[in-house]
């Protein structure tokens, strides 16, 4: 399956859980009100697939997944049976209508906290936070040190790569100071401040992260693998063996060592290479080879892999997992609003929003790395679709119970007029979201 279509795959996937969950939150607190509901569509448009309940509900399976909707009898719609009259939406209290419009944003919170729940479970296979810094950058600035673990960001304890990550990438957004505790190879632990008030507000996050120049420490230069056949091996090169220097030039790392070979070789590809095997130095000659792998330019090569970097999993029993959750939703729901507030300021970047292309995206990476990372990830898609649905923008969620709030105060319903002209207002407001955020994902493919 090729990237495109397994990013549709796996968009529809998301798509048609996420969206059922929520409207089925309108439906089934519907149902519980008293409320008649009509039909429970997932996607728009004609349908195809539906059938007809024992209650008279029509579900649907519509050609254009791109959300859904519950139709409830409603007389604004049209004329009402009156022994219906008692199941219309509009004749029920005001409580009752913001209990069925706030359902959906409500059930996708308690999906993010269930998704959550068995991510933990589970347990998310992920790596340690042993980082080293980019020449001339603000992390080498800072006084990151190859080798060093990150042990919290701003005060919160991380123990994995992508936790450190989320955890600075939400500093950049707010561009403040933020503090580092880390622990070096010797396993001292100091303190290290990123001073992120330096870059420029306004700009991608992706380029936050570039001037930041933190990255996963490359292994160390010890051989992985070794494939059979080929030159390290020839040579008598072992898996395990710590390679110390090339041609008498020392190595520190796997990336060190590469280099040193190709620079070495292209000089000649005899090799003098120096090993570390159950503590004693140990000097084999090595003939590099001249090839290409697949579509890759060819290069000096040995037949050694690196061994991959340090493990880190995230594993809880089901009472700690269920708390991990919690903690996890209400960290990233004040992150979302908090981000939001930093793009009304112009202080982060609208650049940073994605559409449905960059959800695609991202649902097709984190699938193919495993349940527990696909679990999280429908996790944040679900929050996110909950805390916009929430936004006071007509059409959502939040604009219907910005009427109702409205009706509470007054003590009366907000009049057919202006809820047209919302109504105009909200799908303004929706497309030029959804346009601009199309625009950022399609130039992020062809700058990419």
């Amino acid at each position: 399956m090729t990237s495109f279509f397994g990013s549709v795959f796996w968009l529809l996937v998301t798509l048609g859980v996420l969206v059922t969950f929520h409207e089925f939150g309108h439906y089934w607190v519907a149902r519980r009100c008293g409320v008649k509901v009509l039909r429970f569509s997932i996607g728009f448009g004609k349908a195809i697939w539906k059938r007809v309940g024992r209650d008279g509900t029509e579900y649907w399976i519509a050609a254009i997944p791109l959300g859904g909707y519950v139709k409830m009898l409603d007389a604004r719609e049209g004329e009402v049976d009156p022994a219906l009259r008692d199941q219309e939406f509009t004749g029920k209290s005001v409580w009752k209508r913001i209990a069925i419009v706030a359902a959906g944003p409500g059930f996708n919170v308690i999906f993010t906290i269930a998704a959550l729940w068995l991510m933990f479970m589970l347990g998310r296979s992920d790596f340690a936070p042993i980082v080293t810094a980019a020449p001339q950058s603000i992390a080498a600035a800072a006084g990151i040190q190859p080798g060093d673990r990150i042990l919290s960001v701003n005060g919160r304890d991380v123990s994995t790569w992508s936790d450190s990550m989320d955890a600075i990438g939400n500093a950049l957004l707010a561009l403040t100071p933020t503090p580092l505790t880390v622990r070096d190879r010797n396993g001292q632990t100091r303190q290290v401040l990123l001073p992120l008030n330096q870059l420029p507000a306004g700009k991608p996050i992706d380029q936050y992260f570039d001037k930041l120049g933190l990255h996963l420490a490359p292994p160390p230069a010890v051989a992985g693998t070794v494939e059979p056949g080929q030159p390290a091996a020839l040579a008598g090169i072992r898996g395990g063996d710590r390679i110390t220097s090339v041609n008498g030039q020392p190595v520190t790392d796997f990336d060190s060592l590469g280099k040193r070979v190709q620079t070495s070789a292209a000089k000649s590809p005899e090799l003098a290479i120096v090993v570390q095997r159950n503590g004693q130095p140990l000097t084999l000659d090595v003939t590099a080879k001249w090839e290409s792998m697949g579509a890759q330019p060819a290069k000096w090569m040995l037949g050694i892999a690196p061994p991959r970097p340090e493990p880190a999993t995230v594993q809880y029993g089901p009472l700690r997992a269920f708390g991990a959750a919690l903690t996890s939703t209400w960290r990233n729901t004040r992150q979302t609003f908090s981000m939001i507030g930093e793009m009304l300021s112009g202080h982060a970047s609208t650049k940073n929003l994605s559409s449905v292309i960059g959800i695609a995206q991202y649902a097709n990476a984190s699938a193919h790395m495993g349940l527990a990372w696909f679990l999280q990830f429908l996790a944040m898609v679900s929050l996110s679709l909950a805390i916009l649905n929430l936004l006071p923008i007509p059409v959502l969620d939040g604009g219907h119970l910005l009427y109702y709030v409205i009706e509470l105060v007054k003590g009366s319903p907000v009049s057919e007029q202006v809820m047209v002209i919302g109504q105009y207002i909200g799908l303004v407001l929706l497309f030029s979201l959804v346009g601009w955020t199309l625009f950022n994902d399609i130039q992020r493919t062809l700058l990419s």
